[in-house]
C-alpha cells in the first residue's frame, strides 16, 4: 500500500517497509504536502508566527540552493549547532534536499566539544544560532572548517537563492543525516543515519505505536538536536502533516506549562526529570492541560510512582519508552491503552528484541540481560570508530531488561551499571525507585563504590525536593532505613550523597560515569582526611 508518498509502501500492518530506489527524505517530509492540499495549514508555531507548508518548502529549497551557492558538495557534512526555530528545519531539510549530510549538534556543549566535533566530522559548513557564539566562534576559529556562518548570515544568502531546487537523486540507504552520541559513557560518536531512517522511525513510533495523526499538533520538551526531540518536533508531525511546536528556551515546570496553555498541542514529549518537577509545581500552578490526548517518555527509566503521579493529576498516560541516538527514535515502547506502570513495555513494531546473558545466551523470563535489537532505522556505522554498529545482525543497546513471560520489558540500567553486590547482581534502577519513593527525594542516582575491603556497595547520590534539607544530618539515615524497609538486606545504599544537582547529558540521561568517579576519589579518600560524601548506615 501507499504510505504518505510514492516512495515508500508498506506491506501491511507492522510487515516490512519497502522503499522505492530512489528515495530523497526532504520530498517525503517536506514537498509532498504541496501537492497533497496542505500548503496553507501550519507546520510550525512558535511564539514568533507560524510557519506553513508552503513556506517551510521555499526556504527549504532557497536554503539547499544557498548551500550549494556557497560550494558544499554532495555528501559535504554540514554541522548545524541551531536552536529550536524554523531555521532548523530550514537548514537540516535543506541540506537533505541538495544532497549534503546534516548534523545537528547539542546546543548545550562548550567550545572544546563543538571543536571536537568539528574535526571528527570533517565538516564542510557549520552553522550556529547567534545566541551560540560565545562558544562558537573559539571553536571554529580553532578547528578551521572549509565554511562557516550563523543562522542570519544564512537567511541573507537564502533570500537571494533560488525557491526552486530539484531534490538529489539519493536512494534510502545513502547517508543522508549524523547525531552524535549524548557522551553518557565518554567521548560522542557520529551516528551515520541512511535516507530511510526517520521515516521508518515515524511511521513505527509516530504512526503505529503513538497512534499520530494529521490534526495532532506535536511539543516535544527535548530539543530538536537529539534523537528523541528530533523525531518528536519534527519527524512526526511532518511525516502525518501535523504541526509542531517549538520553543527555543531551556525547559522548566512552568515554561512548559505556559507553552501547552498557550498552543494546545494534543501530544506532549518530556523527560522523567521534567515531570518529576511539573508534578512537584502541579498543585501550586494548576496548569490547563486539556489539550493533550497522550504524553510520552524517555531518556530515563520513568519510575512508576511517577507515572502514577502524573495520572492520578492530570488523568493522562505517559508512554515511557527506550530509543538511541543509534536507532533514531524509540524501539520499546508502552501503548496506548496499554501501560504498564515502571516497564518500557513491549518492542515497536518492526523492532526485535532479545535479551542475553555474557555468553551471548538468551535469557528466560525474569532473568536480567544485555538487550540487543534489529530495526531498519539503525545507524549503518559510527564515524571514524572501529566498534561496529551490528553484531551478529544484532546491535548492542548496552541496557540490561529483563522480560516478563507475557513479554512486557523492564529496564536494569546501562549493563555498565550492574552492581555484584555479595556476589548477587543488583540493579541501580531499583533503588533509584525506592528512594524516589522518599517524600524528601526528587531525584536520585546510584553507582557502585568500593568499601575498606575493595567490595563493592550502593552509593546514592542525592537531589532533595528542598535545598534546605541537605543541611539535616538525619536526612541520610532516613534514606536508608527507608530502602531497608523495602529492598532485599544487600540492596540498601551504604553511602548517601545530598547534591543540588547530578550531572546528565542534553538528553536527560544521568552521567553515572561522572559519579563513579567521584565514588572513586572518595573511596581513596582516608577516614577522617576530608571525605565530602556522608556515611549512611
Amino acid at each position: 500500500m501507499q504510505d504518505h508518498t510514492v516512495s515508500i509502501e508498506a506491506d501491511g500492518g507492522a510487515g516490512r517497509l519497502v522503499f522505492a530506489p530512489r528515495f530523497n527524505a526532504a520530498t517525503a517530509f517536506v514537498d509532498r504536502h504541496l501537492a497533497e492540499g496542505r500548503g496553507a495549514k501550519a507546520a510550525i508555531r512558535t511564539a514568533g508566527g507560524d510557519v506553513t507548508y508552503a513556506m517551510l518548502a521555499e526556504r527549504v529549497a532557497r536554503c539547499g540552493n544557498a548551500l550549494k551557492a556557497l560550494g558544499v558538495a554532495p555528501g559535504g557534512r554540514v554541522l548545524m549547532a541551531v536552536l529550536d526555530r524554523p531555521e532548523f528545519f530550514y537548514l537540516f531539510w535543506g541540506a537533505i534536499k541538495a544532497g549534503m549530510v546534516a548534523v545537528p549538534l547539542n546546543t548545550l556543549l562548550r567550545s572544546a566539544d563543538y571543536r571536537y566535533m568539528i574535526a571528527d566530522s570533517e565538516a564542510a559548513l557549520v552553522v550556529w544560532s547567534e545566541e551560540l557564539a560565545a562558544e562558537l566562534e573559539p571553536a571554529v576559529a580553532e578547528a578551521r572548517p572549509p565554511l562557516s556562518l550563523t543562522t542570519g548570515q544564512l537567511a541573507a544568502l537564502m533570500e537571494g537563492a533560488s525557491p526552486v531546487l530539484d531534490p538529489a537523486p539519493t536512494g534510502p540507504l545513502d547517508d543522508c543525516f549524523w547525531l552524535y552520541t549524548s557522551g553518557s559513557t565518554g567521548r560522542p560518536k557520529g551516528a551515520v543515519h541512511r535516507q530511510r531512517d526517520l521515516a521508518v522511525s515515524a511511521r513505527r513510533y509516530g504512526v503505529e505505536t503513538l497512534g499520530a495523526r494529521e490534526d495532532d499538533v506535536f511539543y516535544s520538551a527535548a530539543k530538536l538536536f537529539f534523537a528523541y526531540g528530533l523525531g518528536n518536533a519534527m519527524g512526526f508531525p511532518l511525516w502525518v502533516g501535523g504541526t509542531s511546536v517549538l520553543a527555543p528556551e531551556r525547559p522548566t515546570a512552568e515554561s512548559t506549562f505556559a507553552t501547552i496553555e498557550r498552543f494546545r498541542p494534543t501530544l506532549f514529549f518530556g523527560v522523567p526529570t521534567l515531570y518529576a518537577r511539573q508534578i512537584a509545581e502541579f498543585e501550586g500552578r494548576r496548569p490547563d492541560l486539556s489539550s493533550l490526548r497522550l504524553c510520552a517518555s524517555a531518556g530515563e527509566a520513568l519510575p512508576a510512582h511517577l507515572y502514577s503521579a502524573w495520572h492520578r493529576l492530570t488523568g493522562l498516560e505517559i508512554l515511557d519508552g527506550i530509543g538511541s541516538t543509534e536507532a533514531a527514535h524509540m524501539y520499546v515502547s508502552n501503548r496506548p491503552g496499554e501501560v504498564v506502570a515502571g516497564s518500557t513495555g513491549h518492542p515497536v513494531p518492526g523492532y526485535r528484541v532479545k535479551i542475553v546473558d555474557e555468553a551471548g545466551a538468551e535469557q528466560p523470563p525474569g532473568e536480567p540481560g544485555r538487550l540487543l535489537i534489529q530495526g531498519d532505522s539503525i545507524a549503518r556505522c559510527y564515524w571514524h570508530n572501529p566498534k561496529p554498529t551490528l553484531v551478529d545482525g544484532w546491535f548492542d543497546t548496552g541496557d540490561t531488561y529483563r522480560a516478563d513471560a507475557d513479554g512486557t520489558l523492564t529496564y536494569s540500567g546501562r549493563s555498565d551499571d550492574m552492581l555484584k553486590v555479595g556476589g548477587i547482581w543488583c540493579s541501580p534502577i531499583e533503588i533509584e525507585a525506592t528512594l524516589i519513593e522518599h517524600p524528601q527525594v526528587l531525584e536520585a542516582a546510584v553507582v557502585g563504590r568500593a568499601d575498606g575491603d575493595g567490595l563493592i556497595k550502593p552509593e546514592a547520590w542525592i537531589v532533595p525536593k528542598d535545598p534546605r534539607a541537605a543541611a539535616d544530618p538525619a536526612l541520610a539515615d532516613s534514606l536508608v532505613r527507608h530502602c531497608k524497609s523495602r529492598l532485599a538486606p544487600y540492596k540498601y545504599p551504604r553511602w548517601v550523597q545530598v547534591v543540588d544537582d547530578l550531572p546528565k547529558t542534553a538528553t536527560g540521561k544521568i552521567q553515572r560515569f561522572r559519579l563513579r568517579a567521584a565514588a572513586g576519589e572518595a573511596a581513596e579518600t582516608a577516614p577522617g582526611a576530608g571525605a565530602e560524601i556522608r556515611r549512611a548506615g
